[in-house]
């Protein structure tokens, strides 16, 4: 299942130019427009969140503290764990998020904000998202860690970016839609599916996580197939998925950022991968609601394991 890319991102040698002001936008006092986070507060080893309280849950592991930076829905604390140097910063909800965060965190590690070009020598960051979902077969009960070691996104972020083919697994995207008999208005957003860095799962997963395939959605309700008041366009959608059988590999769980976070750590050069706690489980209806009781056991590992 593992597949290798090349890097598409520009460098040095291919982008020469000053980079507009209206593209990169940086505050007066030297730090990046929506994360106020300057170059220097960034660390290599990145821990993503979505929630902005999740933020000092995960420094509390820190020995030292560097900065505690607010802005927004976006929270950094970047500080020190038994010698390793570690950002954890809040994204809130949803890809559209992941596309502000990803490429503003690549500026600060590959731009020069004084000259406004590219770094002769790029930095790769190492990210991994934390995060909470919903599970969809038998052996994602609520409480189980799932690593996504395929996303696919409903979303449509990286179809706006080139090389989007180059980095994803077409086979897989045209089996599932297939799969899903969905054409015209219902793929609208065409789903692309994408390969998380096989090492950097391999450490954080280890041996006492579920892998598999993650979709990605674009809300909470519809997207997931959850229906209060409105119908859904395909009520069947969710059936459908969690039958979905791609070379032995099924789809373990329902979240809304691990898509855009594997697709543009792709493009850009940068390893990056999601796990996540099931707080519900689909099919069998069930929720725990006070998952922020338990959560500790997730951050503790990762923690441990970047």
């Amino acid at each position: 299942m593992e597949k290798q890319y090349s890097q598409k991102a520009s460098t040095a040698e291919d982008f020469k130019e000053s980079i507009h002001e209206s593209e990169l936008i940086i505050n007066p006092d030297g730090s990046i427009f929506h994360l106020h986070v300057k170059p220097e507060q960034l660390a290599d080893k990145i821990i993503l969140v979505g929630d902005p309280g999740r933020v000092p849950l995960v420094a509390q592991h820190f020995e030292t503290k560097e900065c505690d930076v607010q802005s927004r829905e976006f929270r950094t604390i970047t500080g020190t764990y038994q010698g390793k140097r570690i950002t954890v910063l809040s994204t809130g909800i949803g890809c559209d998020n992941i596309d502000i965060v990803m490429n503003e965190l690549d500026a600060l590690a590959n731009i020069d904000f004084k000259t406004r070009t590219i770094k002769p020598n790029l930095r790769t960051l190492e990210i991994v998202r934390l995060g909470t979902c919903g599970g969809l077969q038998p052996n994602t009960p609520e409480g189980t860690f799932v690593a996504s070691e395929i996303s696919i996104g409903f979303d449509g972020l990286l179809n706006f970016y080139a090389g989007r083919d180059e980095v994803c697994d077409k086979e897989l995207e045209t089996a599932f839609l297939k799969h899903q008999g969905w054409h015209g208005w219902q793929c609208i957003a065409h789903p692309y599916a994408v390969h998380a860095d096989a090492e950097l799962t391999d450490r954080i997963a280890s041996t006492d996580m579920v892998r598999g395939i993650t979709v990605a959605c674009g809300g909470f309700y519809g997207p997931q197939g959850r229906r209060l008041r409105l119908p859904l366009a395909d009520a069947e959608a969710n059936e459908k998925i969690m039958s979905f059988d791609y070379n032995g590999h099924r789809i373990t769980n329902f979240e809304m950022e691990s898509s855009a976070l594997a697709g543009l750590s792709l493009l850009l050069g940068h390893k990056a991968t999601t796990c996540c706690m099931v707080i519900a489980n689909r099919l069998a209806g069930k929720a725990n609601p006070n998952y922020k009781n338990s959560i500790d056991s997730l951050i503790k590992l990762v923690v441990e394991r970047i």
